[in-house]
């Protein structure tokens, strides 16, 4: 593997942690492992950066929010974020120097959902927290500062995944409209079989046996059954859906499921960027203060947000 110096250090890392559980971790062990790994990589958050823990209501009880808002009081754009880990593992802790970052970097209110977690709550908990949260999110734009006309929704891996679907909720159900979607190495898909899966079957960072496993616990053991709303690119349409960008890693099993995704949107009208960073691994964002290349990809998500939220021209 071609891999950006940084990125190989990352990957070290995460293989002494036992990242993906490779050993006997139990589900409980493997969280922890995941924790402790994502903690290793926290930053102090942004100076001016007003951050306040919250819980919006959803379809089961409350849902925990993290909102981080830059400084000033005029109304900002909005960012809902859904974290990844397999629809298994991590939380608005794992990712907080992720969203606490993407606020600074974008000068916008990121709201992140701690929404519940497969086995215990199965497809399509997940996916209706995250609905649930941007509904909230559209109908309390005054006390949150938002622009309602500038919310967009992103997420990473499994929270890629529900970000694009709550995209389509949001179309199919007339819900808050969206001015873009912002997916990182997106897992869209349940065909194990496409070349990238085979081809990096056992990538660092995320092997095809975890990612069948993670459908899996997502699916209460049935990937076969997924509806749109779990896979989007069962989707019958994508017409309609907020504009796109979509970035994907080389060496990820993941990599096909963006690029079909992005071809299928750009077929249906949408407008999409598309980008492989073809020296890194899945999960890279946490890699972007020792990798360069991570840091370019980064970068380039949070150029896309904040086009997303600028007025038309």
């Amino acid at each position: 593997m071609d891999l950006d110096p940084g990125i190989k250090a990352y990957i070290a890392q995460a293989e002494a942690a036992d990242h993906q559980g490779e050993g006997a971790l139990s589900l409980a062990e493997l969280r922890a492992s995941y924790a402790a790994f994502s903690r290793a990589y926290d930053r102090p958050h942004p100076p001016g950066l007003v951050v306040t823990d919250g819980t919006v209501p959803g379809p089961a009880g409350d849902i925990p929010v993290r909102v981080y808002r830059p400084g000033g009081n005029v109304a900002l754009p909005g960012i809902l974020y859904l974290h990844g880990g397999g629809w298994v593992l991590g939380s608005i802790d794992t990712h907080d120097s992720i969203t606490a970052d993407l606020s600074d970097r974008t000068g916008a209110v990121v709201v992140s959902v701690d929404y519940r977690l497969a086995p215990e709550n199965p497809f399509p908990a997940a996916v209706d927290d995250g609905y649930a949260a941007l509904c909230h999110v559209a109908a309390n734009v005054g006390s949150l500062g938002i622009d309602p006309d500038r919310i967009a929704v992103a997420g990473d891996s499994a929270g890629a995944n529900l970000a694009a679907a709550v995209a389509l909720m949001a179309r199919d159900r007339d819900g808050p409209r969206l001015c873009g979607q912002a997916l990182v190495y997106p897992a869209l898909g349940t065909d194990f079989d496409l070349p990238s899966y085979r081809e990096n079957a056992e990538a660092p960072m995320l092997t095809r046996e975890a990612m069948i496993a993670y459908w899996g616990h997502y699916l209460a053991g049935d990937p076969a059954a997924a509806d749109p709303y779990a896979a989007p690119l069962k989707a019958a349409s994508l017409a309609g859906l907020p504009p796109a960008f979509i970035t994907t890693a080389y060496y990820d099993p993941l990599r096909d499921d963006g690029e079909r995704y992005a071809e299928r949107l750009q077929a249906s009208g949408v407008p999409v960027e598309l980008r492989c960073a073809g020296r890194l691994v899945h999960g890279h964002l946490r890699a972007r203060y020792i990798s360069d290349d991570a840091a370019a990809e980064f970068d380039a998500l949070c150029v896309a947000l904040k086009r997303f939220a600028s007025p038309p021209r």
